[in-house]
């Protein structure tokens, strides 16, 4: 459904009096699957959104090629428009308006001829689980009533690809819950869903594959299963005062069951091994024995973070 090859964009700032290029998007490739959600897990600034209007037409590319549910990004910008559905970061519905008006209105932006906005407006409504609710005004909803509305608004004209631009920032728990079982209904009707995240719970829990993303480019791409399988063994990270750091470093980087080590950056070890359950005892040992005093000891299998932190040298978390 997607299918992109050196996607390249770049903008001019200025700083001062000198003129700077930024290379926002480096020549992205990327295959996505009918019917599947595919996420971009990236940290803000790493060239998501960017790729995404891109895709949605909102900005030419610089350079690349790309073609989307069969249309041709660069010669067909129109068709492609007519095939897909998009929902902004920012949010698209007005105040003053009630889901049921602005939904309608939407259908008929597309040439949907005025019975069947309405039903189509209904059955969304119905969907989305907006009826109790679909003649109030928008500024009286929720920030997760307000969102179901605008991914509604998206799929009105029953386009084959929605893209959806980090659909769960700013909601609660509850909301975020429910918008993702949202998403993987237009699964499971046979829409492929394309979203963006910086969420690792998220790009986990709900896509069928990712792409991550950093500095412009894809660094990553799989399953989040497979993606985290690259990343052998498990991980401990070992909680120590600034001060000792370096020393509980120095002791444990030779030792024959820690695989790769490296330092946090608010102070401590994380250590990559193949049995952490093995691992720890010798870990406490052989601090214990050079005086050094632990904060905490944790062990976690490799997760989104990891990879990202194996691919880039940083933490998402951090970022």
């Amino acid at each position: 459904m997607i299918e992109t090859r050196g996607l390249r964009k770049s903008f001019r700032s200025r700083a001062g009096r000198e003129t700077k290029t930024v290379d926002a998007v480096r020549g992205v490739n990327l295959d996505v699957a009918e019917g599947e959600i595919f996420g971009f897990l990236g940290p803000n600034g790493a060239g998501k959104t960017t790729t995404l209007r891109m895709l949605a037409t909102l900005i030419e590319p610089d350079g690349g090629e790309a073609t989307i549910a069969g249309a041709d990004l660069r010669k067909d910008p129109a068709e492609v428009r007519r095939r897909i559905g998009y929902v902004a970061q920012g949010g698209s519905t007005w105040d003053e308006s009630t889901a049921r008006e602005e939904l309608v209105l939407h259908a008929r932006l597309y040439g949907i001829g005025k019975a069947e906005a309405h039903r189509r407006a209904a059955r969304a409504l119905d969907a989305f689980q907006l009826s109790d609710y679909a003649d109030r005004k928008c500024k009286t909803y929720s920030g997760g009533q307000r969102r179901r509305v605008e991914i509604a608004l998206g799929i009105i004209h029953e386009p084959k690809i929605v893209f959806l631009d980090e659909p769960t920032t700013g909601l609660d728990p509850q909301s975020r819950a429910h918008m993702w079982d949202e998403i993987r209904r237009l699964r499971a009707e046979g829409m492929t869903v394309f979203i963006t995240t910086h969420y690792l719970d998220e790009a986990d829990a709900l896509c069928d594959r990712i792409a991550i993303m950093d500095h412009g480019e894809v660094v990553a791409e799989g399953t989040p299963a497979e993606l985290k399988r690259e990343i052998s063994g498990e991980v401990v990270i070992v909680g120590l005062d600034a001060p000792a750091t370096p020393r509980a470093a120095e002791l444990l980087d030779t030792e024959a069951y820690v695989n790769k080590l490296e330092t946090v950056d608010e102070g401590g070890l994380r250590l990559y091994v193949d049995e952490g359950a093995t691992a720890i005892p010798q870990v406490l040992r052989r601090l214990d024995g050079a005086g050094l005093d632990l904060r905490s000891i944790e062990l976690h299998r490799p997760s989104l973070d990891d990879v990202f932190l194996t691919k880039t040298g940083r933490s998402l978390r951090e970022s």
